[in-house]
């Protein structure tokens, strides 16, 4: 159990490690999405052009 706790809390510090705010988990997961919807358009799916609504900070 007390192994489990410490991989929990090493998993913990090691992801806020790379966005310490919730500001920078939106636009990891932001950029993630955009990604993605390049890659599938560059593999020819989707046709529309749009550029997502989401606010930059």
């Amino acid at each position: 159990m007390k192994s489990l706790f410490l991989a929990a809390v090493a998993l913990s510090v090691l992801a806020l490690s790379s966005c310490n705010t919730m500001i920078g988990v939106g636009r990891d997961l932001r950029l993630l999405g955009e990604g993605m919807e390049t890659k599938a358009r560059s593999s020819g799916g989707g046709a529309d052009q749009q550029q997502s609504g989401a606010p930059v900070y």
